[in-house]
């Protein structure tokens, strides 16, 4: 919020802060379009990713958009938030038959890992909360070249991202395919197998139970982390109050571990 309100200084724009006012809630999985249409929202088939649609519930305006944070078919559901109790007991009224069961972080954390998406403040740091020199990343570092238009004349570090692309970036996002089923979590990246040249670290790591794989996303300094490049993790693990250490040979790829193809499907068809 204070970095939109420092960003319109001499612009002739509002902004208010509706955090308080919208309740949200994500409905993710393979049964997702399923729950929703036996809610009796017809038209939702129709809904493309990332696209938003209303619906009357309880005689309230219902936004649905088909968007989150898992990577896989997923809805999220935007209304007042004194409806949102009624929203979420029609929902689970609805889903009995498909299983439909309440997650936590925790399940969603896996989720995005195995999708391959990054979180703030896990994966990387926003620029205008770091402290020290070189511990940011840009958009080109992050792999979302593909949301920066060159073809815009000016934006907010153009010049500085121009710059980058031309001459190439310092840091460069990973995933990693790891030996072995002991996650890498806050583990170093090394260039060898006897850990002499450490290129990075691991920032987010799990033991994928859908993908059966050890995987993890991590930073490495160019020009490693070309896909199909051979790197080891230094993984520390604790059995029986006993730590143990083990170098892993880990694999770089460039899809993400999960993505199976319902959750682009228009429309979803039942499951």
């Amino acid at each position: 919020m204070s970095w939109l309100k420092m960003a319109a200084i001499g612009m002739d724009v509002s902004i208010v802060d509706e955090t308080h006012d919208v309740c949200g809630l994500a409905v993710q999985g393979p049964t997702a379009f399923s729950v929703i249409k036996a809610m009796g929202f017809d038209g939702i088939e129709d809904l493309r990713p990332f696209g938003l649609t209303n619906f009357d519930f309880a005689g309230s305006d219902l936004m649905i958009s088909r968007t989150g944070f898992t990577g896989d078919l997923g809805y999220e559901l935007w209304i007042t938030p004194d409806k949102a109790i009624d929203l979420w007991d029609a929902l689970f009224d609805a889903g009995k038959l498909y299983g439909i069961r309440a997650i936590g972080t925790d399940a969603l954390e896996h989720s995005r890992i195995e999708a391959g998406f990054i979180a703030p403040f896990v994966d990387f740091l926003p620029a205008d909360i770091t402290v020290r020199s070189g511990r940011s990343r840009s958009p080109l570092e992050l792999g979302l070249e593909w949301l920066v238009d060159f073809k815009k004349p000016n934006f907010n570090g153009r010049r500085a991202l121009a710059e980058e692309k031309r001459n190439g970036s310092t840091w460069q996002l990973v995933k990693l395919d790891i030996e072995g089923n002991k996650p890498a979590d806050h583990s170093y990246i090394y260039a060898d197998a006897k850990g002499r040249k450490n290129v990075g670290f691991v920032t987010s790591a799990v033991w994928s139970p859908i993908c059966k794989q050890n995987i993890a996303l991590g930073t490495v300094r160019a020009p490693n982390g070309k896909p199909g490049d051979k790197l080891f993790v230094e993984i520390y693990y604790q059995r029986e109050m006993h730590w143990s250490r083990a170098m892993a040979e880990a694999t770089v790829v460039d899809k993400p571990f999960w993505d199976p193809p319902r959750k682009r499907a228009t429309p979803p068809g039942p499951y």
